[in-house]
């Protein structure tokens, strides 16, 4: 595997924290979940071989581009058509990484690219059309079966788009174990958090973004109850709700799109979370995890260059002093 991918450890282990999510993700909503995941990966695969070999001139691909593919694949609801998943991760891989240079060149989550890219232009199959769900008892579940059936707008409404517009709010347990409705890797929150202690443990992803984001989020969240906004959902479900988790542990702490410094990663965590909680209460979209991570991506090198310029210039005055 050497012979064609470069050396990223970091990236092998998470793959292994995606491993139970995307496990969950089959018992819960079918084999349709595995057969987009290996379309998006050959797509991936592909782009980024054929730009790494004919633009470049390099030999070897990033392992990255691994994470890249699952991570995209998750954000998806189980019925999308192939060829949109398709479209959106040749243009996440190619926009999102391979113009900027390849790989830790690039200023945004590839992923994110790709999925707001098919988010903007074929909204409805990402925001409509949603699929039942497997209940924990009911083994083996969507092993068995290609893909669950289509269900109704109010019964098989995702618990953002159920609060947004019917005020209707979903079980702290239903959320925790994925007896929801929503796109593929953000239902179980239970392995989500397990994946969280997993990477922090291995040194993998930075527990400051993920807690910035916690922060930002609960803070505004609750600022905006207390002035008396009834579209503002409550901190623990609100977490739980949507693609919010997953984002945090697997997007945000993308560590090339991210803050680098430790006081700009829980800067660039807060903005997160903030601009979430505006998103999803405000705006014409039900979620914004996704818009809240491209935009802090975006200032993200100026976060760090103004820590990093003023701990310069401590250390030129205090070197003058001595």
């Amino acid at each position: 595997m050497s012979k064609y991918f470069l050396k990223q450890k970091m990236m092998r282990t998470v793959l292994i924290a995606l491993v139970p999510i995307l496990l969950a993700a089959i018992y819960l909503q079918g084999w349709r979940v595995l057969f987009l995941t290996l379309i998006n990966l050959a797509g991936a695969l592909a782009t980024e071989y054929l730009c790494e070999r004919y633009i470049f001139k390099r030999k070897k691909i990033s392992e990255a581009v691994l994470v890249t593919a699952v991570l995209y694949t998750m954000t998806l609801p189980v019925s999308l058509p192939v060829w949109i998943s398709l479209v959106g991760i040749i243009f996440g891989v190619f926009f999102g990484k391979m113009v900027f240079g390849g790989f830790g060149k690039n200023i945004f989550n590839p992923a994110i690219v790709g999925r707001c890219f098919i988010y903007i232009n074929f909204p409805e199959p990402l925001t409509i059309q949603w699929n039942g769900v497997t209940q924990l008892g009911d083994f083996p579940g969507g092993f068995a079966q290609w893909i669950l059936p289509h269900i109704d707008d109010v019964t098989g409404a995702t618990p953002m788009l159920a609060f947004r517009n019917h005020n209707m709010t979903t079980a702290v347990t239903d959320l925790l174990f994925g007896q929801v409705s929503g796109v593929m890797g953000e239902t179980v929150k239970v392995l989500i958090l397990l994946a969280a202690i997993y990477l922090i443990a291995k040194k993998v992803a930075s527990w400051e973004i993920m807690a910035g984001c916690a922060v930002g989020f609960v803070g505004l969240s609750l600022i905006l109850t207390a002035m008396g906004f009834e579209n503002v959902n409550a901190p623990l479900a609100g977490i739980l709700s949507g693609g919010f988790l997953f984002g945090a542990v697997f997007m945000a702490t993308d560590p090339i799109s991210s803050a680098k410094t430790t006081p700009g990663k829980w800067i660039f965590g807060i903005i997160i979370g903030v601009v979430t909680v505006i998103i999803r209460s405000f705006a014409l979209f039900s979620g914004g995890m996704m818009f809240a991570i491209l935009i802090a991506n975006t200032f993200a090198p100026i976060i760090d260059y103004g820590f990093t310029r003023a701990k310069k210039a401590k250390a030129a005055k205090k070197e003058a002093v001595s």
